[in-house]
């Protein structure tokens, strides 16, 4: 059973936002929707080259008009990117329009489960280290802020983080929204 209109899924870069949405969505009965994978779809290329074309602020135009569209719909299960939030526009989008879950990772499970990607244009840098850092400086405050349930990253499977997400989801998203503080896990 569904229990809510809409599931969003936030977080990270490497936190499992793609892999395990698809499962959630399927246990769910949700369409899945990859907000990098419509862009793509919607452009022609890939979303490396739409940065290397129109540059960052062209990807997060493009990016905020498709998460507005795709957060219109009505049950569905949305993977946002992970600087989705950045856009005050997209966060009040994801808040009035779902539930958002927070998948969390440490920077040291991004580095392992990045090491042979380099798709991903804010990584194509010399230290990912620091440049992961420096992103989760900038975000995580604002995942903390949009959550409606955090779910810490383990190490372990896709298949054992999506069981873990669908049992916290359960326990926390059958309840009607009230006045009291978002929930952590």
């Amino acid at each position: 059973m569904n229990p809510s209109h809409n599931l969003f899924i936030i977080g990270p870069t490497g936190a499992g936002k793609t892999s395990i949405g698809r499962r959630l969505a399927a246990h769910y009965g949700l369409p899945f929707v990859d907000l990098d994978q419509e862009i793509e779809r919607h452009c022609g290329v890939n979303v490396r080259t739409v940065f290397d074309i129109e540059g960052e602020a062209g990807f997060r135009q493009r990016e905020s008009a498709l998460l507005d569209e795709c957060s219109r719909q009505s049950g569905v299960l949305l993977a946002t990117g992970a600087g989705a939030v950045l856009a005050e526009a997209n966060r009040r989008h994801l808040c009035g329009r779902g539930y958002v879950v927070w998948l969390q990772t440490t920077i040291e499970q991004q580095l392992e489960r990045l090491e042979r990607d380099h798709h991903r244009p804010l990584l194509a840098v010399a230290d990912r280290n620091q440049q992961l850092h420096a992103m989760a400086r900038i975000r995580e405050p604002i995942y903390r802020e949009l959550a409606d349930l955090a779910v810490p990253g383990e190490h372990g499977s896709v298949a054992a983080a999506s069981e873990r997400c669908i049992a916290l989801i359960d326990r926390h998203w059958r309840h009607p929204p009230s006045s009291e503080p978002r929930q952590t896990a």
